[in-house]
């Protein structure tokens, strides 16, 4: 009787058995590995997420967390190419394989999950759209814009939320559309628009970079849920998981007061968790087809998820976003990530 089981036994834990392998790359790993690049889909401009600086580098937390992918597969932040694209074209560029991934202040929506052959991997940032007017038209009040012109961009979720809700609260707005940020940025600064309506943490990266920040305010009112998250396409579920385990992994990070100046010291952690993440014990880079010390490598390449915040949108940025819904749960946001285990 011993015998049947035995077998049993070793019928149950065959899938663990098998679940413990070290996984061989899939067509997105093994065709990001033979180049020796990442390819990666970000923004024709967006002040904080992704922008060119004076050496034409780009910078932003979107930028940011491509250069943590690289890191974390290729063992080099810098291995990224880099392709701007338009809110028209950033969905097509990926499911073409024009780019393996977009990181691109793309919104979490059902029809764009469902519908697009795309998958959605982690909530990256939290917004809602907001106003940008100018301090002159004394407007107090989004529901006060009646008669207005509006900017908005073509294609985005942005010009969706915005006639929702003027259809809603009954306000008649003139939309002046654009097929991208910078053309309605221009247009509004040229007054050819009463006010510019976009994701409010955007609104603030814009007025920022105005010559006079303090002739345009913000207005209070948040009119939609603007979650953002890399995307990457349907059908290779072990890229999903390098995507969104990595950006897991800078969370973890900054939960464990690990940065990219201390990863080093932490090499030395007797902590479980700390051991588990930086690849000193168990076999999870392995288990997605990447090296042990994949978050070791993202970490040191662009620091923890609170570091990108601060130098890009936080009090180390000309920004200076609070972190609010973007900091971690244990401090009031929304930032949690599943255990490493």
């Amino acid at each position: 009787m011993r015998l049947p089981f035995a077998l049993a036994a070793l019928a149950w834990l065959l899938p663990f058995a098998v679940a413990a392998q070290p996984q061989a790359a899939g067509p997105t790993l093994a065709a990001v590995k033979a180049r020796d690049i990442l390819v990666c889909g970000t923004s024709t401009g967006a002040a904080g997420f992704s922008l060119p600086d004076s050496r034409g580098e780009y910078r932003g937390l979107d930028n940011d967390l491509c250069r943590a992918v690289a890191a974390a597969v290729l063992g080099d932040p810098a291995k990224i190419r880099w392709v701007p694209l338009t809110t028209q074209a950033r969905f097509p560029a990926l499911q073409s394989g024009q780019i393996d991934l977009l990181i691109r202040t793309a919104t979490w929506t059902q029809g764009r999950d469902t519908a697009n052959g795309l998958n959605f991997t982690a909530v990256n940032f939290y917004d809602g759209q907001g106003f940008l007017i100018r301090a002159a038209l004394g407007v107090k009040a989004a529901t006060e814009l009646a008669g207005a012109s509006i900017c908005v961009v073509a294609g985005s979720t942005n010009e969706l939320n915005l006639a929702d809700w003027a259809r809603q609260n009954r306000v008649e707005y003139r939309p002046v559309v654009f097929e991208q940020n910078d053309e309605a940025r221009r247009s509004y600064l040229a007054g050819r628009c009463d006010a510019y309506s976009t994701d409010a943490s955007q609104l603030a990266g814009l007025r920022a970079s105005f010559p006079h920040p303090e002739e345009h305010v913000i207005l209070p009112e948040i009119i939609s849920k603007e979650p953002h998250s890399p995307v990457v396409r349907h059908g290779d579920d072990q890229w999903f998981d390098i995507v969104r385990w990595t950006f897991f992994a800078l969370l973890i990070a900054e939960e464990n007061g690990i940065t990219q100046a201390n990863v080093e010291e932490h090499l030395n952690s007797q902590n479980p968790e700390i051991r588990r993440l930086l690849g000193l014990s168990g076999d999870h880079g392995p288990l997605m087809g990447l090296d042990r010390r994949w978050a070791y490598w993202a970490i040191k390449g662009v620091g923890n998820y609170g570091e990108i915040f601060e130098r890009n949108l936080g009090q180390g940025s000309s920004i200076k976003l609070r972190r609010g819904l973007n900091d971690l749960w244990s401090r009031g946001g929304l930032m949690y990530a599943p255990p490493i285990r």
